[in-house]
């Protein structure tokens, strides 16, 4: 299951969108987030879906593991589906039995929240996965610099995220030596009903929030030993230039966008 989770890792391949400016690709799943919610029809979320598709294919990014990284979240999916399904009021009602009633709109309304889901987790992974932490943490703190006026801690901001990025890796793999060491000694985290999954789980909490500490600690005392004092005064080894691509992006985002907006007046 640690495998499937594709959140904040980084697919170090050389691509089109890899070279990309990050705060060009921050900018544009942003726009791809609120295209995602624009949509209204299953026409707009086969454009999506080929945008998505084609996104991928040019970043050399298998969509195999795109569609992985939702295994995690299959049972938040199919709660949504199911939640939708039977609490959605509607007019053209398919099933009435009991306290259950399935209609049309509720149907539907639940194929496009689950679909919606999915594109989110899908986009976002999309976006770690083609961008290393450390740039991803630049684009953030270039494009929240001008809140540095109202003394809003951008590069605070961005340095915890560039440590929370760069350690879901390294905790995943200790979760999973963890798993591995409790299995050999007898523990079971396959069998049985969800409750005792769940419960099963408990015991790596205590060693894995050690471990996080101790790698927080450590890290505290890096920085420290280096002299970290903040942002203030500190440049960049690599300085963050658009490009060419970076415009042809941009275009094929807004008509995206647009293209999203037309179908949902005219259909």
């Amino acid at each position: 299951m640690l495998n499937n989770i594709t959140m904040g890792q980084y697919y170090p391949v050389d691509s089109k969108v890899h070279r990309l400016d990050p705060r060009v690709k921050l900018i544009l799943t942003i726009v791809f987030i609120v295209a995602v919610f624009l949509a209204k029809t299953f026409v707009g979320y086969a454009i999506l879906f080929l945008f998505i598709y084609g996104t991928a294919r040019l970043a050399n990014v298998p969509f195999k593991m795109l569609l992985r990284g939702l295994k995690p979240l299959r049972l938040i999916l199919i709660l949504t589906f199911l939640l939708n399904l039977f609490f959605t009021s509607g007019e053209t009602v398919w099933v009435e039995f009991w306290i259950i009633r399935i209609t049309k709109e509720g149907f539907l309304q639940a194929l496009y929240y689950s679909i919606r889901l999915a594109f989110l987790v899908i986009g976002t992974s999309l976006l770690t996965l083609t961008t290393s932490p450390v740039s991803l943490s630049d684009a953030i703190e270039i494009l929240l610099s001008p809140l540095k006026k109202i003394h809003f801690p951008a590069h605070e901001l961005a340095m915890m995220m560039t440590i929370a990025l760069r350690f879901i890796p390294t905790l995943l793999e200790e979760t999973d030596k963890i798993m591995k060491a409790q299995m050999a000694r007898g523990a079971d985290f396959e069998s049985g009903n969800l409750v005792k999954r769940a419960k099963a789980m408990v015991p790596l909490l205590v060693p894995l929030f050690v471990s996080a500490f101790r790698r927080a600690g450590d890290l505290a005392m890096a920085m420290e030993s280096r002299c970290y004092h903040g942002g203030e005064g500190r440049t960049r080894l690599r300085v963050l230039k658009l490009t060419r691509n970076d415009g042809i992006a941009c275009l094929v985002m807004a008509g995206l966008l647009a293209l999203i907006i037309l179908e949902g007046i005219l259909l």
